[in-house]
Formats: structure tokens, C-alpha cells, sequence
């Protein structure tokens, strides 16, 4: 199936990209498990990122209780009281808002379940805020430092950040990223031999209406597993039933 555009209308307008990014990381592990050596195994990740939800019970509770009286003096002594600000008035209370991820991992079951390898999948929410664009690319980074295989897939065209772009230029990449759509698939492996350190890139430029490709997911320095994205795509959409 071509790839579709999930976040305008017309398809937006009756299936959410929601609905896309939380079935296709199941699709892609039920794919890799099929194929994997046994020391090997994929499961899914599907975060649902926070936003601002106030607490109201707490609020309530807090602001009746806002105002603390000074010690009051006993057996009718004059006592200076010592000054309190008194209890603040709550202005919000609610988990940090944090982006939806989506993302499929693989690790090596045989050194007590090391992970190997990512997949991340795009969110509108990794690239809506500086702030977040920041907080993806950092793990990212952070995972190539852990000698862990890292595949980002990027869907998003309603926004126009390119994360790969970003992640190439923390890590100190000598030229910039290739990649000039802002639609993209790309796979990083690490590679380390003695002080030096190498991070590899096989990446593919995509477009409405084309085929998905085949990622190169690595799991050792010699061994790697192919990622169609094309079949796991199909299979979420035909099981959304979008045609």
C-alpha cells in the first residue's frame, strides 16, 4: 500500500494518526519475533504522553486552607509571634507534559535482556515545541552512546523538524544529514574500535503514495534483521480498514 498522508484530511478527518501509530509498533514486533534468533525478542512501547489536567479536589482542599493564623499567645502573655508566610495558594497541580512515544525495542534475552535496538516512531508531539524536539534527539543520542542500534521513522507532515537532522548535528556528524524531506526513515548503528567511535546511517527519503522501505535493524556488530516497513504498514492498515 502507498504510504498515506494520516495527519491531513482526507484520512485524518475519519481515522485519527492515533490510530496508526498505536497498532503499527505490534505489527512491527509480531514481524521481527517471526525472524529473530531466539536470544533475541521485540515487544512494543506505546506511551501516551501527559498534558495540563488540574487537580481540582486538591485545589479546593488547599485553597480553603490557604491562610494560617500567627501562634497565639497563652496564659495571657504578650508573645511575639514568629512570621509565617502562611500556606501558599495552589495555582496548579498536574503531571509535566510530555509527548506520546511509540517505539519498539529488541533486546538481547541471552545478557540478561540488553537492549540491542529501537525503533521510534514519530509523534506530532516530538516535533511541536523546541523542548521536545530536544528531549527525543537526547534519547536518541543517548541510546547510540549505549551501543544501541537506532531506527527513527518519521511520518509527521504537519510539522516540518527534522529530528535526524538535529540528532546527526548533537552527536557532531562532519556534514549534515542528507535527508531533505521532511518525511523520512532512517537507521544509526554505533560502532566502536578501541577509542575511536562511528555511527553508520542507511537512511531513505519518503513520500506520499510511495512504498515504505527496508530498514537494516542491527543487533551485534555482524548481525542485523531486516525491517519491512512496507508489510507492517499494510498490515495496520488493512486491520484499521483503511483502504
Amino acid at each position: 500500500m502507498p504510504l498515506r498522508d494520516h495527519f491531513r484530511p482526507p484520512l485524518a478527518a475519519r481515522r485519527p494518526w492515533e490510530a496508526l501509530h498505536g497498532g503499527w509498533p505490534m505489527e512491527i514486533v509480531k514481524q521481527l519475533n517471526a525472524r529473530l534468533p531466539l536470544e533475541f525478542e521485540a515487544e512494543p512501547r506505546v506511551h501516551l504522553g501527559s498534558a495540563f489536567e488540574i487537580d481540582v479536589s486538591t485545589y479546593e482542599r488547599d485553597s480553603a486552607n490557604s491562610s494560617s493564623p500567627l501562634a497565639a499567645p497563652q496564659n495571657g502573655s504578650v508573645a511575639t509571634a514568629t512570621w509565617s508566610p502562611g500556606e501558599p495558594t495552589l495555582l496548579l497541580e498536574t503531571d509535566v507534559p510530555t509527548p506520546s512515544e511509540y517505539e519498539v525495542l529488541v533486546y538481547d534475552v541471552s545478557l540478561e535482556r540488553r537492549l540491542v535496538a529501537a525503533i521510534e516512531i514519530v509523534s506530532p508531539g516530538n516535533k511541536d515545541r523546541p523542548e521536545n524536539s530536544r528531549s527525543f534527539v537526547y534519547k536518541c543520542e543517548s541510546l547510540l552512546h549505549r551501543d544501541v542500534c537506532v531506527a527513527i521513522v518519521d511520518l509527521v507532515t504537519i510539522r516540518n523538524a527534522n529530528l535526524y537532522r538535529e540528532l546527526a548535528e548533537l552527536i557532531g556528524a562532519a556534514e549534515p544529514a542528507a535527508v531533505r524531506t521532511p518525511i523520512y526513515a532512517v537507521v544509526c548503528r554505533p560502532r566502536r574500535s578501541g577509542r575511536r567511535w562511528r555511527v553508520d546511517a542507511w537512511q531513505h527519503e519518503l513520500a506520499i503514495g510511495e512504498p515504505l522501505p527496508t530498514l537494516p535493524l542491527w543487533l551485534t556488530d555482524k548481525m542485523y534483521i531486516p525491517v519491512d516497513l512496507e508489510a507492517s504498514y499494510l498490515e495496520t492498515c488493512r486491520g484499521l480498514r483503511i483502504q
